[in-house]
């Protein structure tokens, strides 16, 4: 603006400059791929990710509630009408557990007495002495049988015979000792429901086989004879 003449000259207006472009910067889609993969590789954004073993445990629990979900959807009641029959199914194996038991092999035929490494009734009695000292109860009746039978063998009142299973050396001794045989029975009772059925020996146990062991080492066996079945006929023939 000029004050010459008090005129007010206006100025012609100046033109702009052309605003500078440039061309975007463009990556092709493979590589920029490529490049975010290894960016986010890096340990810098891994290091508060869950273990093998977290990530295992979330899979079974996603896995787990896929299966409820399925298996409630399939069930009357939904949810509640599924744990309604599981605490039933417990229930029923709670049960069978209770009045069964722990349900055990039982052997076809009770296996043999002793082992393939024989040994004397004096080694038998002090191995069951070193099990009885230490507690041992089931080891200590086993051996004490053993060494019943194997004394009797040592005295040839039983006869050696590999195999043998307690029942069967029970019943023989018993023909020979028939004052003991009650005893002799229970005996293999023991040992059997120890060895092979499971059950779990008692200190009262032990002694009272302990005492059978003794009393046997001083019992005379019983020989069978054919004087009574022989005295009547003897007695008719010299009445005649």
């Amino acid at each position: 603006m000029s004050s010459t003449g008090g005129l007010l000259t206006a100025l012609p207006a100046l033109p702009r400059a052309p605003a500078a472009t440039e061309p975007p910067v463009t990556l092709p889609r493979d590589p920029a791929r490529e490049a975010a993969q290894r960016e986010l590789s890096k340990g810098m954004y891994h290091e508060h990710d869950p273990g093998l073993l977290q990530r295992a445990l979330n899979a079974f629990w996603d896995w787990l509630g896929k299966l409820f979900d399925s298996a409630s959807s399939a069930t009357p009641g939904g949810g509640v009408g599924l744990a309604v029959v599981v605490v039933a199914v417990l229930a029923v194996l709670g049960a069978l557990w209770w009045r069964l038991g722990t349900p055990r092999r039982s052997p076809t035929s009770s296996p043999a007495l002793f082992d393939d490494r024989p040994r004397s009734a004096a080694e038998h009695r002090a191995t069951a002495e070193a099990h009885a000292t230490r507690g041992h109860w089931n080891q200590a009746v086993q051996e004490r049988m053993r060494a019943i039978v194997r004394s009797l063998e040592e005295r040839a009142l039983l006869d050696v015979r590999p195999g043998r299973t307690a029942d069967e050396a029970a019943a023989e001794a018993g023909r020979t000792l028939p004052a003991h045989a009650d005893r002799l029975r229970a005996a293999a009772r023991d040992f059997d429901d120890v060895t092979y059925g499971g059950h779990r020996a008692t200190e009262q146990a032990y002694q009272r086989i302990t005492e059978l062991d003794r009393d046997l080492a001083h019992a005379k066996p019983q020989l069978a004879t054919t004087s009574h079945s022989t005295a009547p006929h003897t007695h008719q023939g010299a009445a005649e």
